[in-house]
């Protein structure tokens, strides 16, 4: 959080005593209103480990995908730095982008720091003049051996790992993209403090870039600050980046060092997977259902691959309905068994909801019970057979059904406003 090197550390320190500051008085306000407080809305959870390479304990922070508890799949993993004054708003954009079917989902790991010290410490390298800077290889050391083999053993993770950072985390994420043996494969870096150590990254960055030694995806944006070095990093990239490599540079004219990085974060995210959001008028436009899933399978070559997520199903049963391609739902379905196996399920639920709002009850039973070894543990299956015995005035079944469904809701922590979708 800083603007250029001028007096930088003790700007720094002021800024973050008084962030501290806010901070405990916030939590001192919220303390004294307790007696008051309702229900906790939950979007993570803080742990801490013991680091080897720190000799000390460190704090991450952790946020799960909606659905995570209903089922086995590996998702790919978001890592921030400076998670006390990122983690939060980083892991809401996520779980709304996701929610809103614009990005995969996400499993959202918050890299904390011990203090502003630690923070300049750990997020630059040796400059040869000042020793409040010089740890970024410990960083990397302790992600690379500690953080990351913790959280892959404590969450459903795959290979996929981006790391994002703002100010001087987004010179942390370039220092870490630019190790031969970084543990992840896409960067997002938000205004990064490309000023420090006398604007010396774009040099590190020219031969690794001519040499193609840079090949996973990178997002660098910047406000409208001057003195972060950032054009100069643009410049390079532009003269010496393959056209394999996938990068992209954003301005935010309008914003400034400090109301930047939710946007940049946002359009970031949407880097890694390009038109990924799309919705009934738009598979319309595409064509009939074989060009639609060409387009699903050119999705699962992005960066976090492409599965139907609720949304996704939801658009397409709808989108089925609208093309009058309905007649063909079977051969459809034996599609999705092929090519999109994981998703077989979440499709024909959708389709057998859109069978049931037909009064197609027959046709929703099908659906539903060629699904049924799996559909049973998915509260929405229970809702659309609950759905199917009330149409066919069999309202004991129709409880039965709507009642397992909301157990499962429960016993698979979903959100709150997916309960009252199934209410």
């Amino acid at each position: 959080m800083l603007i250029k090197y001028t007096g930088v550390v003790m700007k720094i320190k002021n800024i973050i005593l008084l962030l501290a500051s806010l901070t405990a008085f916030s939590v001192t306000c919220y303390a004294a209103d307790s007696t008051n407080a309702g229900k906790a809305i939950v979007s993570g959870y803080e742990r801490q480990h013991s680091s080897k390479v720190f000799a000390e304990n460190r704090r991450y922070m952790v946020s799960l995908p909606e659905r995570y508890f209903m089922n086995k799949r590996h998702y790919p993993s978001l890592f921030v730095i400076d998670a006390d004054f990122q983690f939060q708003h980083v892991s809401a954009v996520v779980k709304n982008l996701t929610r809103m079917g614009k990005i995969p989902p996400m499993i959202v790991i918050g890299i904390a720091n011990q203090g502003g010290d630690d923070y300049l410490k750990t997020t630059t390298w040796a400059d040869g003049k000042d020793d409040a800077f010089g740890h970024a290889s410990k960083l990397q050391a302790y992600l690379s051996q500690e953080l990351l083999p913790l959280v892959d053993q404590q969450y459903r993770t795959n290979s996929q790992k981006a790391l994002s950072g703002y100010s001087l985390g987004g010179l942390f994420t370039l220092y870490s993209m630019m190790q031969v043996d970084t543990p992840f494969n896409a960067f997002l870096a938000m205004s990064p403090s490309a000023w420090f150590d006398e604007n010396s990254l774009p040099s590190k960055l020219k031969p690794l870039l001519e040499n193609n030694q840079l090949t996973a995806p990178v997002f660098i944006s910047l406000a409208n600050e001057e003195g972060m070095g950032v054009d100069k990093v643009i410049e390079v990239f532009t003269a010496s980046a393959k056209p394999s490599l996938k990068w992209q540079y954003q301005h935010y004219p309008n914003e400034n060092h400090f109301t930047t990085s939710l946007p940049a974060l946002y359009d970031g995210l949407q880097f890694l997977a390009p038109d990924y959001a799309i919705d009934g008028t738009d598979m319309l436009a595409i064509g009939d259902y074989k060009q639609v899933f060409a387009h699903f399978k050119a999705q699962q070559q992005q960066w976090a691959g492409f599965q139907f997520e609720w949304l996704h199903s939801y658009q397409f049963a709808k989108y089925m309905f609208w093309s009058k391609q309905i007649e063909q739902v079977d051969e459809v379905l034996s599609v999705v068994a092929d090519e999109f196996p994981e998703s077989l399920t979440m499709v024909s639920i959708q389709l057998a909801n859109g069978f049931n709002k037909k009064k197609n009850f027959p046709k929703a039973l099908q659906l539903l019970t060629q699904v049924k070894e799996q559909g049973e543990s998915f509260p929405g299956w229970h809702k659309q057979m609950s759905a199917y015995y009330a149409g066919i005035e069999r309202q004991d079944l129709a409880a039965k059904h709507q009642a397992h469904a909301l157990k499962l809701a429960a016993q698979f922590q979903f959100e709150s406003w997916e309960v009252w979708e199934l209410m």
